[in-house]
């Protein structure tokens, strides 16, 4: 079977996203998606909200790490990630707790540009290629293909969302058994996925900015 999931989206509990747990559940299914993964910065508070409100989608507990230099999506951690550590370090970590670690927007100015020797070795489970905040969207999902492509690790595409008109303007269709979490993620790592998604607009990006300013 094939699904279809937002592999990155940002709630309330990340400082710069106002996203409320039920507008993301509500988007996803208006969007005629299967599920996405909560992937807030370097916090899983958000998860067992997400996790008890999941009306009938497939919910992936996530975190995005803030590693130095670079952004990492741990999918199912048991606990945070600490900030700040290597590329390599930080998906140690990820692994030690049987989550799977996957290198968010490697190309993604002013968030991350990261550099061959960073990823080479580190032992990740895929590349996100596909970032609808990436700009401009086309040439950046080229180098993100083209790193993932060196690596020879799996593509998906997540939206990173922040703000509701966005939420799952780029996901991740996965070929699955089933739609058990260790099955999803078991097909992920295997490379058993396509992503599909555009950019968001600039119009998005000044209201991103203004109600993070709000938040602030």
């Amino acid at each position: 079977m094939k699904i279809k999931i937002d592999l990155h989206v940002h709630s309330i509990f990340s400082p710069d996203s106002v996203n409320e747990i039920d507008t993301i559940v509500s988007r996803i299914k208006d969007l005629g998606l299967d599920g996405y993964a909560l992937a807030d910065h370097d916090t899983i508070k958000g998860i067992p909200e997400a996790l008890g409100n999941n009306e009938g989608l497939v919910v992936i507990p996530a975190v995005e790490v803030s590693a130095k230099g670079a952004h990492v999506l741990a999918l199912d951690p048991n606990e945070p990630v600490p900030m700040g550590l290597s590329v390599q370090e930080t998906v140690e970590l990820i692994h030690d707790q049987g989550a799977t670690a996957i290198l968010a927007h490697p190309y993604g100015l002013p968030r991350s540009w990261v550099s061959m020797n960073q990823v080479m070795d580190a032992g990740l489970d895929a590349v996100e290629v596909a970032n609808s905040a990436q700009f401009p969207y086309n040439y950046i999902l080229e180098l993100n293909r083209g790193l993932a492509e060196k690596l020879g690790l799996p593509q998906i595409g997540g939206s990173d969302s922040h703000i509701p008109e966005t939420i799952g303007r780029a996901y991740t269709i996965v070929e699955t058994p089933s739609t058990e979490l260790q099955d999803i993620l078991a097909s992920i790592r295997k490379g058993n996925t396509s992503f599909e998604g555009s950019g968001i607009t600039l119009g998005e990006r000044f209201s991103k900015l203004i109600r993070k300013k709000r938040r602030g």
